[in-house]
């Protein structure tokens, strides 16, 4: 006799085998608005294999079978040496073949920085560890431009499309991944509280050899060929930024001890370590005294990823959501044919299109960084951008998970494992605290850059009433006395996101969607909440916003 206590049915896999950038019409719009259409051919070709089940399931892989530290061999030699599972391998080397590390840098044409950005929104979409590594290797292109010796070392081997994961001395390598060592234990964001010391090998200066010893208690990704690092320079002398190699000019294993590997709630599939340094060999870059500014500009790059890894995480939430919403039955109908679930889910994509039109914006200007305007995106939204999207990537993967309810909360499907990945694009380069207070520190410093950008949004803002309003909010809020001003960065970081997002919407997205945003943001309208869903629905074409978030 055959046992069988039931049948399957009304049970709805996770998304996968479509095509990420034809399924998605407002990324295919800004690639086209920002001159970027000779990237289609290749994005494209690379979206389809993004989205193929087996990539999703290389995804997995990666997360599951995390990295082990392997401190020593067998006989008790030193090595240091991360072991990753073999899916880890092919998905970084999907990432590299697609020239994304150094694009931005090595191309001129126009749009390079959006067709990167389309690309690592695109890869974020199905596995965000391995661009840990990709995005500090592409963010530390310009500082290692400036340093003429260096650069003849390392500048082929960062331009290079090839993966090499071997662990041999830079030389001997086709092409290289750099890390950053910035963290330590007593201070996190707080740099000038770091304690390792830098000691010339000789006479010291630019591009001479110091000996580092000290920790660091964040240091990612411990298998890269090289790190940038942040020491004093002697005991509480000036800080300095070092190039800080795994293996030492001489062919010997650098005194750069990993102690262990973190064990992290998300980002499994990447290796963060805490390491020693014991007289490590490393290359003094730029001036003494300037290094916490040196690496400061390689994170103004990073932070801009952590955008990009968010908004790629609420577009993947919003693809299963509404996947699975289609589909599942529950009290006679689909779910995306009930009211309650259709506000969520209208909810959910326009946060996603707000976030993707956000960060296409910054893209562009750190592209062209020539005007007042640009600058000011650059250096002030940045921030800001990070502290808001990548918050609504927390919340929203929450709200993912309840759509597909108990199946959204296990840990062998997509939708748990970006609840567990979003917060680290919140915490990693800086907290929410720490990017509102880098936007006030902005803002004071360079009062022209408030100014250029709120000149550059007023002409759109001045045509919507809503707009309008938040725009005089906004620079009421800036003639605060700066020792109160400090407790409403929250408040005004927020306000500036809204209207960025709400101005860039009502430029290029379609009237339904500037509309329905811009009514559910901003005005009595706004029903005062941010719970996703609590949104008034009425004069709002759903039925249009979720057919273009996701068509079918």
């Amino acid at each position: 006799m055959s046992w069988q206590t039931h049948d399957i049915f009304n049970q709805i896999g996770e998304r996968s085998d479509y095509d990420l950038l034809a399924t998605d019409p407002a990324l295919r719009e800004a690639l086209a608005r920002d001159g970027a259409e000779w990237a289609v051919p290749q994005l494209s070709r690379y979206a389809q294999q993004l989205g193929q089940e087996a990539s999703y399931e290389l995804a997995a892989q990666a997360n599951r079978h995390t990295p082990e530290l392997h401190a020593f061999d067998t006989r008790g030699r030193r090595i240091d040496q991360v072991e990753f599972h073999p899916s880890w391998h092919e998905l970084m080397a999907m990432y590299r073949r697609e020239g994304l590390v150094s694009l931005t840098f090595k191309e001129r044409r126009a749009g390079r920085w959006t067709a990167w950005a389309a690309g690592f929104y695109l890869h974020g979409q199905i596995e965000q560890g391995t661009l840990c590594p990709a995005t500090m290797t592409q963010a530390c292109i310009p500082l290692l431009q400036r340093e003429e010796a260096l650069w003849r070392q390392l500048g082929d081997k960062l331009y290079s499309n090839a993966y090499d994961p071997r662990d041999l001395p830079v030389a001997r390598k086709d092409s290289v991944w750099i890390g950053m060592g910035m963290t330590e234990k007593q201070g996190g964001s707080d740099v000038r509280a770091n304690t390792t010391v830098a000691t010339p090998a000789g006479e010291g200066g630019r591009g001479m050899e110091y000996l580092l010893r000290g920790h660091k208690w964040f240091f990612s990704a411990p298998m890269c060929d090289a790190h940038l690092v942040v020491a004093r320079v002697g005991e509480g002398g000036p800080f300095a930024c070092f190039y800080v190699p795994r293996w030492r000019p001489d062919g010997t294993k650098n005194a750069v001890h990993i102690q262990r590997l973190k064990d992290k709630v998300g980002n499994r599939s990447n290796s963060s370590s805490e390491v020693e340094f014991q007289d490590a060999w490393g290359v003094l870059m730029g001036e003494e005294g300037k290094g916490i500014r040196t690496i400061i500009e390689m994170a103004t790059f990073t932070r801009l990823n952590c955008v990009v890894g968010s908004a790629a995480i609420l577009r993947q939430a919003l693809v299963q959501a509404i996947s699975y919403a289609r589909e599942r039955r529950a009290f006679g109908k689909a779910l995306a044919e009930q009211p309650l679930m259709r506000a969520v889910l209208a909810d959910m994509a326009l946060e996603s299109e707000a976030a993707l039109v956000l960060l296409m914006r910054l893209a562009r200007a750190y592209e062209r960084d020539d005007t007042p305007a640009e600058r000011a995106w650059k250096r002030v939204m940045t921030p800001a951008a990070k502290f808001w999207v990548c918050k609504r990537g927390v919340e929203l993967t929450g709200e993912t998970m309840e759509v597909l309810g108990g199946n959204g909360y296990i840990l062998d499907g997509i939708v748990g494992r970006l609840f567990l990945e979003a917060p680290v694009n919140s915490i990693w380069e800086g907290s929410g605290n720490v990017m509102c207070l880098d936007v006030l520190r902005a803002l004071s410093r360079e009062p022209e850059a408030a100014r250029a950008l709120l000149q550059e949004l007023a002409p759109v803002a001045r045509g919507e009433p809503r707009l309008a309003a938040l725009l005089q909010s906004i620079a009421t809020l800036l003639a605060t006395p700066p020792e109160q001003l400090e407790a409403l960065g929250r408040v005004l970081v927020q306000q500036l996101v809204l209207l960025a997002q709400g101005c860039l919407l009502r430029q290029h997205a379609p009237d339904f969607v500037a509309d329905a945003f811009i009514a559910t943001r901003l005005g009595e309208a706004a029903m005062g909440g941010r719970v996703p869903g609590a949104i008034d629905v009425r004069g709002i074409d759903v039925d249009e916003i979720l057919a273009r978030a996701l068509p079918e």
